[in-house]
């Protein structure tokens, strides 16, 4: 949970939050998942996993996190070159000061950068290629089964 780690008060009243897209951001978790990809193909020398959640906060904070497009709701851009794939649930009886709901983003997967990998510009035929590329890789174990 990053409600403890670094986050600050606004007012007496007011939780921290930040807005992305129509989500109130209280809470980040990080997968698993994301965090291997994120050392994968994503950190930098001497970065850890921990540094993750400040970073993702801090890119939210200065509004260098944008929706990837319009028609793929879970993809977003950092910076304009990274792209992370979160999920958002709603925090159970969490809501802010004016009584909107407040969220927790669970970032599932860093994709990687578009400047690295330039097939990540169209994430539909990204995705597509990867679907066959694991159907070819399938049918290939079921042969030398048989």
């Amino acid at each position: 949970m990053m409600g403890d780690k670094g986050t600050e008060l606004w007012g007496k009243y007011e939780p921290f939050h930040i807005l992305l897209n129509d989500y109130r951001v209280a809470d980040i978790v990080i997968s698993n998942h994301a965090k291997s990809r994120y050392l994968d193909r994503i950190s930098v020398e001497g970065s850890s996993e921990d540094d993750i959640a400040p970073w993702i906060w801090q890119s939210l904070r200065q509004k260098r996190m944008k929706p990837y497009s319009q028609h793929d709701q879970n993809a977003y851009l950092i910076d304009n070159d990274m792209v992370v794939i979160a999920e958002f649930s709603e925090l159970t009886g969490e809501r802010n000061h004016s009584g909107h709901q407040l969220y927790c983003m669970t970032i599932v997967s860093f994709l990687g950068k578009v400047s690295i990998t330039p097939q990540l510009r169209d994430l539909r035929a990204y995705y597509s290629l990867l679907r066959q590329a694991r159907r070819v890789k399938m049918i290939r174990k079921r042969r030398k089964r048989k």
